[in-house]
């Protein structure tokens, strides 16, 4: 039961990722990556809703003339 080849590449590149950042500053270099997505995550969804607000506010404007 050997490692493939993705295994081996993902091991190569944390292990490369460690040396470059260090021990002590990965946690932080995880956490800021996590934000960075959680903030990505956020813009579409309101990139998704804002056509829905769109259509309401127009929707309001020609129902009250």
């Amino acid at each position: 039961m050997g490692l493939g080849k993705i295994e081996i590449i993902l091991l190569i590149a944390l292990v490369i990722i460690l040396l470059f950042v260090g021990a002590k500053k990965l946690p932080e270099l995880a956490r800021g990556i996590g934000q960075s997505a959680k903030e990505l995550k956020k813009g579409f969804k309101e990139d998704d809703d804002e056509p829905t607000k769109v259509v309401k506010k127009t929707t309001k404007k020609v129902t009250k003339k």
